[in-house]
Formats: structure tokens, C-alpha cells, sequence
């Protein structure tokens, strides 16, 4: 089991991008240009992700601005439990910033759970929480269950 994780760890690694990179910006932007990060909560596809379910999400949830991502700044790995025997889903937990539509920042929190795809077959899972959008308290006050 530990062998068929660390293979599928090593091709999900060999895939990931060597850095984020996003398009200069002018003088005048209201947030700092993104830092490099090269492992995997800073993927494109973990990334695209979290954008697509959050504009699902505050069109669908009451009482929430009408806002979109426009980026991610500062993407970090906060914590990585690999898989056990007892415990057979590696997580990692990683935060950034986001950039809204309206020019504020927030922070997000987000967990990436390794082989739990549609039915357990390829791709990851991935929970987030954007701080301030969390209206009904799914991940605690503050983001702090994805910490």
C-alpha cells in the first residue's frame, strides 16, 4: 500500500508545475505580485478548482458579495500528512491569498486530499475556505478546520 502511494506521490509530483506565473502587473494593482511555488497547491488544476466552486458559491449562497478570484499570492504548503496503514489518504494542507473582483484580499485555506477523485480514481479532492465567505461555519470560525 505504502509503495502504490509513494509511486502515485512521485507521478503527482513529477507533474506539478516548476512555479506559478501570472502576468506582470501595473504599478498601480492593489496587491503584491505572487511568489513562486512549486509543489502542489499551487497547480493549476487545484487552483482552477478552487475558483470555479467559489463563483458557485457565492452565486448560490444568500447574502453573499457578488465577487470572483482574480488570483492567488503567496501559496504555501502549511502541513502534509502523508498515508498510513490506519490513515491510507495523504493530505496536504496549504494557504494563499486571494485577490477578489472588488480589490480586496482575503486569505484561503485549503486541503488536498490525494487519490479521493470521483470514486478514488485519479485526481485529488479539494476543500477550501475562503476567510469572510464561510457563512454558515462548515470549516469553523475563521477557516480554522483547514489550518
Amino acid at each position: 500500500m505504502r509503495q502504490m502511494f509513494r509511486g502515485l506521490l512521485a507521478a503527482m509530483m513529477a507533474l506539478a508545475p516548476i512555479s506559478v506565473s501570472t502576468p506582470a502587473m501595473s504599478a498601480d494593482a492593489l496587491y503584491s505580485a505572487p511568489s513562486a511555488y512549486s509543489g502542489i497547491c499551487g497547480t493549476n488544476g487545484v487552483l482552477g478548482r478552487i475558483k470555479s466552486r467559489f463563483s458557485h458559491q457565492v452565486r448560490h449562497v444568500p447574502h453573499l458579495p457578488d465577487v470572483s478570484i482574480l488570483d492567488f499570492v503567496n501559496i504555501h504548503e502549511n502541513r502534509y500528512e502523508p498515508a498510513y496503514e490506519d490513515s491510507p489518504i495523504a493530505r496536504q494542507y496549504c494557504g494563499a491569498t486571494v485577490v477578489l473582483s472588488d480589490g480586496s484580499q482575503r486569505d484561503v485555506r485549503y486541503l488536498i486530499e490525494a487519490g479521493m477523485g470521483f470514486a478514488g480514481l485519479g485526481g485529488s479532492n479539494v476543500e477550501f475556505c475562503v476567510s469572510g465567505f464561510d457563512r454558515w461555519f462548515v470549516y469553523s470560525g475563521g477557516c480554522r478546520i483547514l489550518r
